[in-house]
């Protein structure tokens, strides 16, 4: 049966309307992404078979362009449409972050790291570079490549902090694997970047590692 001939109250795109997005499944959010389905299957079925077939929306979402167009349904023009609401998502991420000290809004800062990070498939190291009232400056992704005292350079960070002028600063990198206990090496890592920059007067405010689920402050758990 096709979408339109479903009672109004079960449509995705009329149950948005009238309870909000969140109230809508993984499959009806897709469905309105995808808009129709194919033959003899509508766009909720189409979405269901998807997320089947990837293993869920996160896999799908960061599928690359050759998995993703190799699906019923999929290919270039709807891959190039999931790209930039991804990026248009990180974007209102970042400017709800600018609005406030980064110290009043957590929750903000945790969103949009994991926004930014957790789909990339090799480990980065990156900071989040504040002002003195620790307003959001940039963002800027600086090492590639496994985290370890190697290759991570806390002068690099020194001359990157002094070059926006920040005040304080706050790390953060991904774990592929999922997991967000912090190594003795990330501990390590952490302490010489700190000692580093309080020769320029820079705080380290904290230190997120970025896996599945919320993203662990080392801060919180006193690690820093």
């Amino acid at each position: 049966m096709s979408i339109r001939n479903w009672p109004a109250a079960e449509r995705p795109r009329e149950k948005l309307l009238d309870r909000g997005a969140a109230s809508l499944s993984d499959a009806e959010l897709l469905a309105i992404f995808l808009r129709t389905g194919v033959a003899g299957c509508s766009a909720v079925e189409l979405a269901r078979r998807l997320l089947i077939e990837f293993g869920g929306l996160r896999a799908l979402l960061e599928a690359d362009l050759d998995s993703f167009c190799s699906h019923l349904g999929l290919g270039v023009a709807k891959y190039v449409q999931l790209q930039a609401v991804l990026e248009i998502a990180r974007r209102h991420l970042a400017e709800q972050l600018s609005r406030d000290s980064a110290l009043e809004s957590p929750q903000a800062v945790r969103d949009f790291l994991k926004a930014r990070l957790r789909h990339e498939p090799h480990e980065v190291f990156a900071c989040l570079f504040l002002d003195s009232k620790h307003r959001v400056l940039t963002f800027e992704v600086l090492f590639h490549g496994s985290i370890d005292c190697a290759s991570v350079y806390p002068r690099q960070i020194v001359k990157r902090a002094l070059a926006h002028n920040a005040a304080a600063l706050i790390l953060t990198h991904n774990h592929p694997s999922g997991l967000t206990e912090p190594s003795q090496a990330d501990c390590l890592l952490t302490r010489r970047i700190i000692d580093a920059l309080s020769l320029v007067d820079v705080r380290v405010l904290d230190h997120f590692i970025v896996g599945e689920g919320e993203p662990l402050s080392m801060a919180e758990h006193g690690w820093l």
